[in-house]
């Protein structure tokens, strides 16, 4: 059972999706939900079907005290690394909340801190506490839908199905048809990669 907050005080949990994909952005969410909250299919984003998820979405929006999203782009990926970049995306998602906080518990055991507000990483946090579940499903279902709308731009490459990850139908289609604007240019594309045609 995910227990509902970390500390007893105005708490958000953040979390990101997308970190391990070669094309499209690394997208974060912050989420304070108010101490009742209650799902009986919340859980980590990562071990619910698509459809609890496109159906979690709506009631976290209805029910949190306050949400936040934020994505950050392959080009800016390019510059500051993965890493980095994850840990502005939260900084980012976290600046989107309308709502003052005492505390931040991030998913993960990497962060950096975030103005003046005590955090604490906890790993696999999103199987832990409801406020990380629930960032993990909104920065899934945000980031989903941006590669399904990119998709039909470049719909060689089938991101509506594989969100931009390393599958090897991606792969194939990078060493077809090359790469894209939305691609992760400092990232392995290829597992044979020497160089690539930017």
């Amino acid at each position: 059972m995910l227990l509902p907050y970390l500390k007893n005080v105005a708490e958000a949990g953040t979390d990101e999706a997308g970190r391990g994909c070669l094309a499209g952005p690394v997208t974060a969410s912050a989420v304070i939900l108010p101490k009742d909250f209650k799902h009986h299919v919340l859980n980590d984003s990562k071990q619910l079907t698509k459809n609890k998820r496109a159906s979690l979405r709506p009631f976290i929006e209805a029910h949190a005290i306050s949400f936040g999203i934020a994505h950050i782009f392959p080009e800016k990926i390019d510059e500051i690394n993965i890493l980095n970049a994850s840990i502005l995306a939260m900084h980012n998602a976290i600046d989107g909340l309308s709502e003052p906080l005492n505390h931040i518990i991030v998913d993960g055991n990497k962060f950096k801190p975030y103005k003046e507000v005590p955090h604490q990483c906890i790993v696999k946090g999103d199987s832990k506490f409801l406020s990380i579940a629930a960032a993990s499903v909104l920065a899934k279902t945000y980031r989903d839908a941006y590669m399904e709308k990119i998709h039909e731009e470049f719909p060689m490459y089938n991101w509506k199905k594989n969100k931009g990850y390393p599958t090897k139908e991606h792969r194939a289609a990078i060493k077809k048809y090359g790469i894209t604007k939305y691609h992760r240019k400092s990232f392995r594309l290829l597992p044979e990669q020497l160089s690539l045609n930017f």
